[in-house]
């Protein structure tokens, strides 16, 4: 019997996009002969993977799950809206959200974890997703929040389970007020953050470089009216007030009465759960963003296919 290498099998892996298991299993059964197990794993359907890892995955899910003080945030891509209603990419989805609240966010560390049940980790259990289904598929991102005293609230817009679909928002709340009215605010705060989609959750956590070029916007529309330079400063300045009320949460709007600012909301929560509230931060996904997708030419590919 000859010597099954790690770097026997990383390089099938390589050749072949197949998961680290099932190349180990794919020269086991052919006594290491690359070539061969190369050939098994077609036969198996599992080599397929790899051909499908230069296509543009935008598409997919988003999952929340939370537990009393802690929430996670998945996306999970595939190449079309198709995928997200097939019941193994749900399942999928659904069960590598739970090891993301349990182990964590880091993606790398992710990858590596076991995914329950099948003795393969979580990554070569996504290769051999995209060698069933037949679309490129590919893990995104993830995040957590956590609080010592309170509650992680989620919430997922126009889901196609309870759990996941393309908009998801978790939020935390630190109090030690009435656990189930903070659970019904941390939900109305999760969903007025899907509808608003803030940048920040403060005035000081806006990135210093988006604050700086809109500034420079605001001061050169102002001077294109003609103003002296102390009136261009305090019209920059009302129109920042502006710009922070449309872009930062406890500035915002809420959208569920369309009248109080968030932070007043927040104000107002404490006498009903009996404790001071503080929100601590907020996540928001939205499947796809910052993905830049490729606009198929058909005819152009059909002739690029001829030779033309």
């Amino acid at each position: 019997m000859a010597e099954i290498t790690a770097s026997l099998v990383k390089e099938l892996r390589e050749k072949t996009g197949a998961g680290m298991m099932d190349c180990k299993k794919a020269l086991t059964e052919t006594d290491g002969n690359l070539e061969e197990a190369l050939d098994w794993l077609r036969k198996k359907g599992l080599s397929a993977a790899a051909k499908k890892a230069g296509r543009t995955a935008a598409e997919g899910l988003v999952a929340v799950v939370t537990e009393s003080t802690r929430g996670a945030i998945l996306e999970v891509n595939a190449e079309t809206d198709f995928v997200s209603r097939n019941d193994q990419f749900q399942e999928y989805v659904n069960k590598v959200a739970g090891i993301v609240l349990e182990k964590g966010a880091d993606m790398e560390a992710l990858a590596a974890t076991d995914y329950p049940g099948t003795g393969r980790n979580v990554a070569d259990e996504l290769t051999q997703l995209i060698a069933t289904i037949g679309e490129n598929m590919s893990l995104r991102r993830a995040e957590v929040l956590s609080v010592d005293k309170g509650v992680v609230s989620g919430y997922i817009h126009s889901p196609v389970s309870e759990s996941l679909g393309r908009i998801g928002v978790i939020v935390a709340l630190e109090s030690e007020g009435d656990q189930a009215k903070l659970a019904d605010l941390g939900k109305q705060l999760a969903m007025h953050v899907a509808a608003a989609s803030p940048m920040a959750l403060d005035q000081d956590s806006v990135d210093t470089a988006i604050l700086d070029r809109e500034r420079e916007v605001l001061a050169d529309q102002a001077r294109a009216s003609g103003k002296p330079e102390d009136i261009i400063n305090k019209m920059v300045e009302g129109r920042l007030r502006k710009f922070y009320e449309e872009s930062v949460l406890l500035e915002q709007t809420f959208v569920i009465d369309g009248e109080s600012k968030v932070s007043q909301v927040l104000e107002q929560a404490e006498k009903d759960v009996g404790a001071p509230v503080k929100l601590t931060g907020f996540v928001r996904y939205q499947l796809g963003e910052g993905i830049e997708k490729q606009e198929s030419d058909f005819a152009s590919e059909v002739a690029a296919a001829a030779g033309n």
